[in-house]
C-alpha cells in the first residue's frame, strides 16, 4: 500500500517543490490549501487538494486522516504587514494547530519547515544551528514569528514526544516562485533593469529543489528533535546582482548605498503601504537586517543526512527561465 503524505503550503514556493518531490518518489500526496489560494503551482500535479487552514485544528485533523508523514511547510511569509502581530500569531497558531492535529491523528513522522530566520547571523562567519536568536535579538515580525513557532515545535518534541525533525532552509531560489518571495523580487527587478544600486549585505542562496530534497533526507535520516540547515552558497548581494546581469545582458549596479539615508524612504514606503495594503519593496526592518551578511553552514545536514546543493548559479538560471516564461520579465 502506498504511503500518504500531507504537504501544507503547497501553493507556495518551497511547498510546491516538496509536493513535486513527494509525487516523484511515488507517495500518495495530499496538499492543504486555503480556499483562496492560487493553485497554479500544483495545477498539473497528481495530488489530492484539501481545503483548509493551518490555524484551524478541525480542518487539520480532517486533512491528516490516513496520512503517515507530514511536511508542515506553510507559513505566513511576509516581511511586512499593517499589523506585525498578525504574522507572528498566524505562524505560531499554525504550528500549534498542525502539531496538535498530527499528534491526535497518530502521524508517524513530521518534518517541520522552520527557517534560518530563527538563527542569529554573525558577520564574517557562516553560522550553524547552534547560533540561536532570542525574542529580544531577532529583527522583524517574520523572523520573530518563525522563532516562536520553532520554539513551540521544540517544546512539543521535548515535553510531549512529538516525532518531528526540523529543517531550516536558507534563501531558496528557482522555478515557481509565484508570489514572488523577497529574493525573487530582487531577481526580477535586477533582470528588468530596476536595480541601480545595492546595499553591502549577503545571503546564502540555494536551489529550491535542493531544499525539497533535503526535506526527504530529513524524513528518512534525520534525528527526532534535531534541526538541519538546508543551505547552499554564501553570496554577497553585489555578486548576486552581477551574476544576474551577466545572465540577462544588463550592467550590474556599481553604486553602494549607505543605509542611514534610506530609513526615511523606508518609513515613507511603509506609510504608503498602510494605505494601499501592498507590501513595500523597502522596509525599515529589511534595512536593519541588511547590516548582516546572512551566511550559514549546512555541514550538519551534509554529515548526518547526505545533503548536498548544486551551484547557486543554477538556481538563478532556473529562476530567470521561469520568470521569463511566466511574464515577470520585460
Amino acid at each position: 500500500m502506498t504511503d500518504t503524505v500531507l504537504v501544507t503550503g503547497a501553493s507556495g514556493f518551497v511547498g510546491a517543490a516538496v509536493a513535486r518531490a513527494a509525487v516523484a518518489r511515488g507517495f500518495k500526496v495530499k496538499v492543504l490549501m486555503r480556499a483562496a489560494a492560487n493553485r497554479a503551482n500544483v495545477a498539473r500535479l497528481d495530488v489530492e487538494a484539501v481545503t483548509g487552514d493551518m490555524r484551524d485544528a478541525a480542518s487539520m485533523t480532517s486533512a491528516l486522516d490516513g496520512v503517515r508523514y507530514l511536511f508542515h511547510v506553510a507559513a505566513d511569509y511576509r516581511l511586512w504587514a499593517r499589523d506585525p502581530n498578525e504574522i507572528a500569531n498566524n505562524n505560531l497558531q499554525g504550528a500549534r494547530a498542525v502539531m496538535g492535529a498530527a499528534q491526535a491523528t497518530g502521524v508517524e513522522r513530521i518534518v517541520y519547515t522552520s527557517s534560518v530566520a530563527a538563527l542569529k547571523p554573525v558577520n564574517g562567519v557562516a553560522v550553524d544551528e547552534t547560533s540561536r536568536h532570542t525574542p529580544q535579538s531577532v529583527i522583524g515580525a517574520y523572523k520573530l514569528s518563525k522563532l516562536l513557532a520553532e520554539r513551540e515545535v521544540e517544546r512539543r518534541i521535548a515535553e510531549e514526544g512529538l516525532a518531528c525533525v526540523i529543517v531550516s532552509p536558507s534563501t531558496p531560489i528557482g522555478p515557481r516562485d509565484i508570489k514572488p518571495t523577497p529574493t525573487g523580487r530582487i531577481i526580477v527587478e535586477m533582470a528588468n533593469g530596476k536595480m541601480p544600486a545595492f546595499l553591502d549585505t549577503g545571503l546564502n542562496l540555494v536551489h529550491v529543489e535542493d531544499v525539497a530534497e533535503g526535506h526527504f533526507l530529513a524524513l528518512e535520516k534525520g534525528k527526532i528533535g534535531e534541526n538541519y540547515i538546508l543551505g547552499g552558497t554564501d553570496v554577497p548581494l553585489q555578486a548576486m546582482l552581477g551574476d544576474i546581469g551577466d545572465m540577462v545582458g544588463r550592467k550590474p549596479p556599481r553604486v553602494k548605498l549607505p543605509r542611514g539615508p534610506l530609513f526615511p524612504l523606508a518609513y515613507a514606503a511603509e506609510a504608503v503601504a498602510r494605505i494601499t495594503g501592498k507590501e513595500p519593496f523597502l522596509t525599515a526592518d529589511a534595512l536593519r537586517m541588511s547590516r548582516y551578511r546572512m551566511f550559514f553552514s549546512s555541514e550538519k545536514a551534509k554529515r548526518e543526512l547526505g545533503y548536498g546543493a548544486r551551484p547557486y548559479a543554477r538556481g538563478l538560471e532556473d529562476a530567470l527561465a521561469w520568470f521569463g516564461s511566466n511574464g515577470y520579465l520585460k
